[in-house]
Protein backbone atom coordinates (compact mmCIF):
# COMPACT_ATOMS: atom_id res chain seq x y z
CA UNK A 1 0.00 0.00 0.00
CA UNK A 2 1.30 3.32 -0.89
CA UNK A 3 2.80 5.54 1.75
CA UNK A 4 0.84 8.83 2.50
CA UNK A 5 3.18 11.83 4.29
CA UNK A 6 0.46 14.83 5.20
CA UNK A 7 1.23 17.89 6.34
CA UNK A 8 -1.10 21.23 7.04
CA UNK A 9 0.13 25.21 7.52
CA UNK A 10 -1.23 28.09 8.45
CA UNK A 11 0.06 31.80 8.63
CA UNK A 12 -1.31 34.75 9.82
CA UNK A 13 -1.84 37.51 7.21
CA UNK A 14 -0.54 41.05 7.17
CA UNK A 15 -4.00 42.67 6.60
CA UNK A 16 -4.78 40.97 10.56
CA UNK A 17 -1.63 41.83 11.54
CA UNK A 18 -1.63 45.29 11.00
CA UNK A 19 -4.82 45.57 12.34
CA UNK A 20 -4.67 43.62 15.68
CA UNK A 21 -7.20 41.05 14.29
CA UNK A 22 -6.50 37.63 15.25
CA UNK A 23 -5.52 34.81 12.42
CA UNK A 24 -9.04 33.30 11.77
CA UNK A 25 -7.91 30.55 9.13
CA UNK A 26 -7.28 26.58 10.57
CA UNK A 27 -5.93 23.91 9.31
CA UNK A 28 -4.80 19.90 10.44
CA UNK A 29 -3.12 17.14 9.31
CA UNK A 30 -3.99 13.87 10.67
CA UNK A 31 -3.13 9.95 10.12
CA UNK A 32 -5.48 7.86 12.22
CA UNK A 33 -7.01 4.61 11.82
CA UNK A 34 -5.56 3.93 8.62
CA UNK A 35 -6.77 7.30 7.12
CA UNK A 36 -4.81 10.05 6.24
CA UNK A 37 -6.78 13.50 6.26
CA UNK A 38 -6.38 17.35 5.94
CA UNK A 39 -8.68 19.79 6.78
CA UNK A 40 -8.37 23.55 6.36
CA UNK A 41 -10.96 26.09 7.22
CA UNK A 42 -11.15 30.04 6.59
CA UNK A 43 -13.34 31.82 9.25
CA UNK A 44 -15.55 35.04 7.86
CA UNK A 45 -14.10 38.08 7.88
CA UNK A 46 -16.45 40.24 8.59
CA UNK A 47 -17.45 42.58 11.83
CA UNK A 48 -20.42 40.13 12.44
CA UNK A 49 -18.64 36.61 12.10
CA UNK A 50 -17.10 38.03 15.91
CA UNK A 51 -15.66 34.14 16.63
CA UNK A 52 -15.12 32.66 13.16
CA UNK A 53 -11.64 31.74 14.86
CA UNK A 54 -13.16 29.25 17.10
CA UNK A 55 -15.39 28.67 14.27
CA UNK A 56 -12.99 27.59 11.45
CA UNK A 57 -10.60 25.48 14.09
CA UNK A 58 -13.98 23.36 15.71
CA UNK A 59 -14.43 22.29 11.76
CA UNK A 60 -11.13 21.38 11.52
CA UNK A 61 -11.18 19.02 14.40
CA UNK A 62 -14.59 18.09 13.83
CA UNK A 63 -14.43 17.03 10.16
CA UNK A 64 -11.06 15.36 10.92
CA UNK A 65 -12.35 13.29 13.88
CA UNK A 66 -15.64 12.03 11.86
CA UNK A 67 -13.03 11.46 8.43
CA UNK A 68 -10.85 9.37 10.59
CA UNK A 69 -13.65 7.73 12.52
CA UNK A 70 -15.82 6.85 10.29
CA UNK A 71 -14.29 7.21 6.55
CA UNK A 72 -16.12 3.71 5.49
CA UNK A 73 -19.47 4.28 6.76
CA UNK A 74 -19.17 8.14 4.95
CA UNK A 75 -17.87 6.20 2.08
CA UNK A 76 -19.61 2.91 1.36
CA UNK A 77 -23.18 5.28 1.68
CA UNK A 78 -24.74 5.74 -1.87
CA UNK A 79 -27.24 8.31 -0.37
CA UNK A 80 -24.89 11.78 -1.37
CA UNK A 81 -27.45 13.85 0.34
CA UNK A 82 -27.31 11.73 3.53
CA UNK A 83 -23.74 12.02 3.61
CA UNK A 84 -23.70 15.85 3.09
CA UNK A 85 -25.80 15.90 6.32
CA UNK A 86 -24.01 14.06 8.33
CA UNK A 87 -21.04 16.01 7.60
CA UNK A 88 -22.47 19.44 8.16
CA UNK A 89 -24.89 17.90 11.24
CA UNK A 90 -21.25 17.15 12.88
CA UNK A 91 -19.95 20.73 12.10
CA UNK A 92 -23.01 22.21 13.87
CA UNK A 93 -22.57 20.15 16.92
CA UNK A 94 -19.27 21.16 17.61
CA UNK A 95 -20.21 24.68 17.51
CA UNK A 96 -23.27 24.17 19.64
CA UNK A 97 -20.96 23.45 22.42
CA UNK A 98 -18.98 26.98 21.30
CA UNK A 99 -22.60 28.32 21.50
CA UNK A 100 -23.06 27.08 24.72
CA UNK A 101 -19.54 28.24 26.22
CA UNK A 102 -19.23 31.43 24.86
CA UNK A 103 -22.87 32.60 25.13
CA UNK A 104 -22.95 33.17 21.95
CA UNK A 105 -26.52 34.90 20.24
CA UNK A 106 -26.06 33.53 16.69
CA UNK A 107 -24.10 30.12 15.03
CA UNK A 108 -23.64 32.75 11.90
CA UNK A 109 -20.66 34.49 14.61
CA UNK A 110 -18.52 30.85 14.13
CA UNK A 111 -19.21 31.33 9.87
CA UNK A 112 -16.14 29.37 8.08
CA UNK A 113 -15.54 27.45 4.97
CA UNK A 114 -14.58 24.00 4.90
CA UNK A 115 -12.33 22.32 2.80
CA UNK A 116 -11.15 18.45 2.99
CA UNK A 117 -9.28 15.36 1.37
CA UNK A 118 -9.12 12.08 3.60
CA UNK A 119 -7.40 8.60 2.08
CA UNK A 120 -8.04 4.88 3.13
CA UNK A 121 -6.00 2.41 1.26
CA UNK A 122 -7.05 3.46 -2.20
CA UNK A 123 -10.68 5.41 -1.80
CA UNK A 124 -10.23 9.13 -1.45
CA UNK A 125 -13.14 11.68 -0.27
CA UNK A 126 -13.07 15.00 -0.96
CA UNK A 127 -15.56 18.21 0.08
CA UNK A 128 -15.40 21.59 -0.26
CA UNK A 129 -18.17 24.38 0.60
CA UNK A 130 -17.13 28.17 -0.24
CA UNK A 131 -14.03 29.92 -1.65
CA UNK A 132 -10.25 28.30 -1.49
CA UNK A 133 -9.10 25.12 -3.94
CA UNK A 134 -8.03 22.06 -4.06
CA UNK A 135 -5.85 20.71 -6.44
CA UNK A 136 -4.59 16.92 -7.83
CA UNK A 137 -1.02 16.83 -8.62
CA UNK A 138 -0.38 13.78 -11.24
CA UNK A 139 2.44 12.96 -13.63
CA UNK A 140 0.92 14.65 -16.30
CA UNK A 141 0.86 18.27 -14.32
CA UNK A 142 -1.52 19.84 -11.44
CA UNK A 143 -5.41 20.53 -12.03
CA UNK A 144 -8.19 21.68 -10.07
CA UNK A 145 -10.25 19.01 -8.63
CA UNK A 146 -12.80 21.52 -6.56
CA UNK A 147 -13.03 25.36 -7.55
CA UNK A 148 -13.77 28.24 -5.26
CA UNK A 149 -17.26 29.02 -4.56
CA UNK A 150 -18.07 32.60 -5.26
CA UNK A 151 -21.06 34.29 -6.65
CA UNK A 152 -20.63 37.43 -9.17
CA UNK A 153 -20.28 39.54 -6.51
CA UNK A 154 -17.47 37.93 -4.98
CA UNK A 155 -19.16 37.04 -1.81
CA UNK A 156 -19.02 32.96 -0.82
CA UNK A 157 -20.74 30.44 1.04
CA UNK A 158 -20.00 29.23 5.05
CA UNK A 159 -20.81 26.14 6.35
CA UNK A 160 -23.68 28.24 8.50
CA UNK A 161 -25.83 29.11 5.82
CA UNK A 162 -29.35 28.05 5.72
CA UNK A 163 -28.63 25.39 3.26
CA UNK A 164 -24.82 24.65 3.45
CA UNK A 165 -25.38 21.07 2.66
CA UNK A 166 -26.77 22.47 -0.88
CA UNK A 167 -23.14 23.89 -1.75
CA UNK A 168 -20.77 21.25 -0.23
CA UNK A 169 -19.34 19.41 -2.89
CA UNK A 170 -18.57 15.84 -2.51
CA UNK A 171 -16.27 13.57 -4.23
CA UNK A 172 -15.89 10.25 -3.72
CA UNK A 173 -12.89 8.40 -5.94
CA UNK A 174 -9.89 6.59 -5.89
CA UNK A 175 -6.06 7.76 -5.94
CA UNK A 176 -5.41 6.19 -9.40
CA UNK A 177 -2.67 8.43 -10.64
CA UNK A 178 -2.67 10.95 -8.31
CA UNK A 179 0.46 12.00 -6.88
CA UNK A 180 -0.43 14.35 -4.56
CA UNK A 181 -3.87 16.51 -2.88
CA UNK A 182 -3.09 20.19 -2.49
CA UNK A 183 -6.10 21.92 0.08
CA UNK A 184 -5.55 25.64 -0.07
CA UNK A 185 -7.67 28.84 1.99
CA UNK A 186 -8.46 31.95 -0.66
CA UNK A 187 -5.38 33.61 0.94
CA UNK A 188 -3.05 31.13 -1.21
CA UNK A 189 -5.62 30.58 -3.60
CA UNK A 190 -5.58 33.97 -4.79
CA UNK A 191 -1.74 34.17 -5.77
CA UNK A 192 -1.73 30.56 -7.54
CA UNK A 193 -4.70 29.95 -9.70
CA UNK A 194 -6.63 31.82 -12.42
CA UNK A 195 -9.85 32.02 -12.45
CA UNK A 196 -10.46 32.58 -15.06
CA UNK A 197 -9.11 30.02 -17.02
CA UNK A 198 -9.12 27.42 -14.56
CA UNK A 199 -5.06 27.24 -14.64
CA UNK A 200 -3.26 26.33 -11.04
CA UNK A 201 0.54 27.19 -11.52
CA UNK A 202 3.50 25.11 -11.54
CA UNK A 203 4.30 26.61 -7.68
CA UNK A 204 1.51 24.48 -6.62
CA UNK A 205 3.40 20.92 -7.38
CA UNK A 206 6.67 22.19 -5.74
CA UNK A 207 4.98 22.77 -2.73
CA UNK A 208 3.33 19.28 -2.52
CA UNK A 209 6.45 17.96 -3.66
CA UNK A 210 8.39 19.16 -0.49
CA UNK A 211 6.84 16.10 1.48
CA UNK A 212 9.39 13.73 -0.31
CA UNK A 213 11.26 14.73 2.93
CA UNK A 214 9.00 14.21 5.63
CA UNK A 215 6.25 16.25 7.36
CA UNK A 216 8.57 18.19 9.45
CA UNK A 217 10.40 19.31 6.59
CA UNK A 218 7.56 19.66 4.47
CA UNK A 219 5.80 22.40 6.79
CA UNK A 220 9.30 24.33 6.91
CA UNK A 221 9.20 24.86 3.72
CA UNK A 222 5.84 25.65 3.11
CA UNK A 223 6.32 28.15 5.78
CA UNK A 224 9.12 29.93 4.26
CA UNK A 225 7.27 30.05 0.75
CA UNK A 226 4.30 31.74 2.34
CA UNK A 227 6.42 34.52 4.31
CA UNK A 228 8.05 34.39 1.09
CA UNK A 229 5.98 34.95 -1.93
CA UNK A 230 2.59 35.09 -0.87
CA UNK A 231 1.87 36.74 2.40
CA UNK A 232 4.81 38.58 2.89
CA UNK A 233 4.54 39.95 -0.83
CA UNK A 234 1.52 42.13 0.04
CA UNK A 235 0.85 44.19 3.57
CA UNK A 236 -2.50 43.42 2.54
CA UNK A 237 -2.25 39.84 2.37
CA UNK A 238 -5.22 37.54 3.60
CA UNK A 239 -4.52 34.54 6.20
CA UNK A 240 -3.69 31.53 4.50
CA UNK A 241 -3.80 28.16 4.68
CA UNK A 242 -2.08 24.87 2.88
CA UNK A 243 -2.31 21.70 3.18
CA UNK A 244 -0.38 18.39 1.55
CA UNK A 245 -1.09 14.70 0.96
CA UNK A 246 1.70 13.15 -0.98
CA UNK A 247 1.76 9.43 -2.45
CA UNK A 248 5.41 8.16 -1.77
CA UNK A 249 6.79 6.11 -4.75
CA UNK A 250 4.69 8.19 -7.36
CA UNK A 251 6.00 9.63 -10.55
CA UNK A 252 5.89 13.38 -10.03
CA UNK A 253 5.23 15.68 -12.87
CA UNK A 254 8.49 17.76 -14.50
CA UNK A 255 7.22 21.27 -12.96
CA UNK A 256 9.48 22.98 -15.93
CA UNK A 257 7.31 21.84 -18.02
CA UNK A 258 4.49 22.75 -16.36
CA UNK A 259 2.56 25.74 -18.24
CA UNK A 260 2.28 29.52 -16.75
CA UNK A 261 -0.44 30.50 -18.38
CA UNK A 262 -3.67 29.36 -20.02
CA UNK A 263 -6.26 31.19 -22.12
CA UNK A 264 -9.72 32.57 -20.28
CA UNK A 265 -13.12 30.83 -20.64
CA UNK A 266 -15.20 32.24 -23.31
CA UNK A 267 -17.69 33.94 -21.11
CA UNK A 268 -21.70 33.40 -22.34
CA UNK A 269 -24.97 35.57 -21.01
CA UNK A 270 -26.46 32.12 -20.36
CA UNK A 271 -27.23 32.17 -16.90
CA UNK A 272 -28.90 29.04 -14.33
CA UNK A 273 -31.90 31.52 -13.76
CA UNK A 274 -32.61 32.14 -17.15
CA UNK A 275 -32.38 28.60 -17.62
CA UNK A 276 -34.82 27.80 -14.60
CA UNK A 277 -36.69 30.46 -15.77
CA UNK A 278 -37.18 29.43 -19.55
CA UNK A 279 -37.92 25.41 -18.51
CA UNK A 280 -41.02 26.78 -16.18
CA UNK A 281 -43.69 25.64 -18.61
CA UNK A 282 -42.22 22.24 -19.56
CA UNK A 283 -42.08 20.99 -15.58
CA UNK A 284 -45.99 22.45 -15.44
CA UNK A 285 -46.64 20.43 -17.98
CA UNK A 286 -44.60 17.34 -17.11
CA UNK A 287 -46.06 17.48 -13.69
CA UNK A 288 -49.21 17.27 -14.77
CA UNK A 289 -48.55 14.59 -16.80
CA UNK A 290 -46.97 12.25 -14.05
CA UNK A 291 -49.86 13.22 -11.74
CA UNK A 292 -52.25 11.47 -13.76
CA UNK A 293 -50.06 8.81 -14.95
CA UNK A 294 -52.15 6.74 -12.57
CA UNK A 295 -55.23 7.03 -14.44
CA UNK A 296 -53.73 5.54 -17.34
CA UNK A 297 -54.93 1.66 -17.79
CA UNK A 298 -52.66 -1.08 -18.31
CA UNK A 299 -54.49 -2.56 -21.07
CA UNK A 300 -54.12 0.54 -23.04
CA UNK A 301 -50.12 1.45 -23.05
CA UNK A 302 -48.41 0.59 -26.09
CA UNK A 303 -44.92 -0.16 -27.20
CA UNK A 304 -41.93 2.10 -29.04
CA UNK A 305 -42.92 0.49 -32.17
CA UNK A 306 -47.03 1.07 -31.35
CA UNK A 307 -47.48 -2.67 -30.45
CA UNK A 308 -50.08 -2.98 -27.53
CA UNK A 309 -48.53 -3.75 -24.36
CA UNK A 310 -49.45 -7.41 -22.60
CA UNK A 311 -50.83 -7.23 -19.53
CA UNK A 312 -51.28 -9.51 -16.58
CA UNK A 313 -54.38 -10.60 -17.58
CA UNK A 314 -52.92 -11.59 -21.47
CA UNK A 315 -49.90 -13.60 -19.92
CA UNK A 316 -52.52 -15.65 -17.60
CA UNK A 317 -54.42 -16.26 -20.57
CA UNK A 318 -51.34 -17.49 -22.45
CA UNK A 319 -50.29 -19.41 -19.91
CA UNK A 320 -53.76 -21.99 -19.31
CA UNK A 321 -53.18 -25.81 -20.56
CA UNK A 322 -54.09 -26.21 -24.08
CA UNK A 323 -58.13 -27.95 -23.36
CA UNK A 324 -58.29 -31.51 -25.02
CA UNK A 325 -61.79 -32.91 -25.84
CA UNK A 326 -62.80 -36.06 -23.90
CA UNK A 327 -62.35 -39.00 -26.48
CA UNK A 328 -64.74 -41.74 -25.61
CA UNK A 329 -62.42 -45.24 -25.68
CA UNK A 330 -64.08 -48.76 -25.91
CA UNK A 331 -62.03 -51.39 -23.84
CA UNK A 332 -62.48 -54.72 -24.83
CA UNK A 333 -64.81 -56.92 -23.39
CA UNK A 334 -63.19 -60.17 -21.54
CA UNK A 335 -65.50 -62.65 -20.76
CA UNK A 336 -64.45 -64.61 -17.44
CA UNK A 337 -66.04 -68.14 -17.35
CA UNK A 338 -68.31 -69.18 -13.91
CA UNK A 339 -65.88 -71.34 -12.63
CA UNK A 340 -63.31 -68.69 -12.81
CA UNK A 341 -65.88 -66.17 -11.18
CA UNK A 342 -66.72 -68.35 -8.01
CA UNK A 343 -63.00 -68.98 -7.76
CA UNK A 344 -63.05 -65.13 -6.90
CA UNK A 345 -65.91 -65.49 -4.81
CA UNK A 346 -64.40 -68.36 -2.69
CA UNK A 347 -61.62 -67.48 0.25
CA UNK A 348 -58.51 -68.95 0.26
CA UNK A 349 -54.91 -68.59 1.07
CA UNK A 350 -53.67 -69.50 -2.99
CA UNK A 351 -53.35 -66.77 -4.64
CA UNK A 352 -56.05 -66.02 -8.18
CA UNK A 353 -54.29 -67.48 -10.81
CA UNK A 354 -55.42 -65.11 -13.29
CA UNK A 355 -53.92 -61.63 -11.51
CA UNK A 356 -51.37 -61.81 -14.51
CA UNK A 357 -54.33 -61.89 -16.91
CA UNK A 358 -56.22 -59.29 -15.26
CA UNK A 359 -52.64 -56.81 -15.11
CA UNK A 360 -52.20 -57.46 -18.76
CA UNK A 361 -55.56 -56.16 -19.27
CA UNK A 362 -55.64 -53.14 -17.19
CA UNK A 363 -51.55 -52.35 -18.60
CA UNK A 364 -53.55 -52.51 -22.65
CA UNK A 365 -56.44 -50.81 -21.35
CA UNK A 366 -53.94 -47.36 -19.90
CA UNK A 367 -51.68 -48.02 -23.27
CA UNK A 368 -54.66 -47.40 -25.68
CA UNK A 369 -55.90 -44.34 -23.89
CA UNK A 370 -52.22 -42.53 -23.42
CA UNK A 371 -51.73 -43.11 -27.49
CA UNK A 372 -55.15 -41.82 -27.89
CA UNK A 373 -54.66 -38.85 -25.91
CA UNK A 374 -51.34 -38.39 -27.52
CA UNK A 375 -52.70 -38.50 -30.87
CA UNK A 376 -55.22 -35.88 -30.43
CA UNK A 377 -52.51 -32.84 -29.21
CA UNK A 378 -51.06 -34.22 -32.26
CA UNK A 379 -53.85 -33.53 -34.23
CA UNK A 380 -54.84 -30.93 -32.44
CA UNK A 381 -51.51 -28.80 -32.76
Amino acid sequence: MTRITVAAVTMMGNKHKNRGVPCEDSSIAVEKNGVSCVVVADGAGSKQYTHAKLGSKSACDSISTLLCDHFDALYDENREAAVKSIIMATVHIGFSKLIEQYKLDSLERLSCTLLFCAVKDRRVLIGHIGDGLIAGVTPSGVRPITMPQNDKAGHTYFVTAPHAADYLRLIKTTVDDLHGVALMTDGVQDSVYDDNSGLVKPVVARMVETAKSGREKCEEEINSILEKYIVGASNMSDDSSFGVLLFDDTKAPVTDDLPTSAVAFPRSEDTFKDLQTAMIPAVKVAKEVIANAANNKPEDSILPDGVPVKTEEDEEVKQESPKIEETKIETPKIEISKDEKNKDDVVSDEKPANNSILFKVIAGVEFVVIVALLIKIILGA
